[in-house]
């Protein structure tokens, strides 16, 4: 028998929605259609909303914390499970809040993705057993990171910051003015008691929310603001 469950594949690599798309298949879920995008992500939603949306949070444009917040504000039938190579507990966090259902890490077994989509469907939550230990781990911490000061937006645009991203490129990406990103900009950093952009890069590779060495961020490290 068949799942009722219908799922909308969101990744910008062809091959992991292929990987996702055979799995789900063979799993008995109907596969109502892909986007690598999360503009074309909420398009298809208001063609057609399904039971369930897999998005990735590292994408081109609008990145997967907005996709999740604008598809759960408008959908509310719509669950999102977050399938996704980030498997810090802050970011699962933040992703939960914007409304995902379930987290899961690429790392995680094909089964993991299987139940997270079936949970999902069901209304229930759930999340791969590597990022639920590194929540629980991350709660016993008793040192406060500095982002837990960052709001839901602010984090985001701290993300995007941290990824090199030019204030017109976020404010695009949000729908924001560039203005606006600016203020958010300022506002961040005097919450982190940072004085510069590469400030912000170097805490965020601390904090594990971007990875070192690569061209833009050596760049921007390089580069005083």
């Amino acid at each position: 028998m068949r799942s009722t469950i219908t799922i909308l594949l969101v990744d910008d690599h062809a091959i992991v929605r292929q990987g996702c798309r055979l799995l789900l298949q063979q799993a008995g879920f109907e596969i109502a259609g892909e986007a690598s995008s999360g503009e074309d992500a909420y398009a298809s939603c208001l063609k057609d909303p399904p039971r369930v949306v897999i998005v990735d949070l590292a994408m081109p444009g609008t990145g997967g914390l907005e996709t999740i917040r604008r598809i759960r504000a408008r959908f509310t039938n719509t669950a999102v499970v977050v399938f996704t190579m980030y498997d810090d507990p802050m970011i699962a966090t933040r992703a939960l809040k914007a409304g995902a259902t379930a987290f899961v890490t690429k790392t995680s077994a094909p089964r993991d993705l299987v139940e997270a989509v079936r949970r999902a469907g069901q209304g229930e939550c759930y999340l791969s057993q590597d990022i639920a230990q590194a929540i629980a781990l991350c709660s016993l911490d008793t040192q406060k990171s500095a982002l837990t000061a960052l709001t839901a937006r602010e984090f985001e645009i701290f993300r995007l910051l941290a990824e090199g991203k030019a204030c017109a490129q976020i404010a695009e990406s949000l729908s924001l003015s560039p203005k606006s990103v600016s203020n958010y900009s300022l506002r961040i950093k005097q919450k982190l008691g940072a004085s510069s952009l590469a400030d912000l890069i170097r805490l965020a590779i601390t904090e594990g929310i971007a990875k070192q060495n690569t061209p833009e961020r050596s760049t921007a490290i390089a580069t005083p603001r």
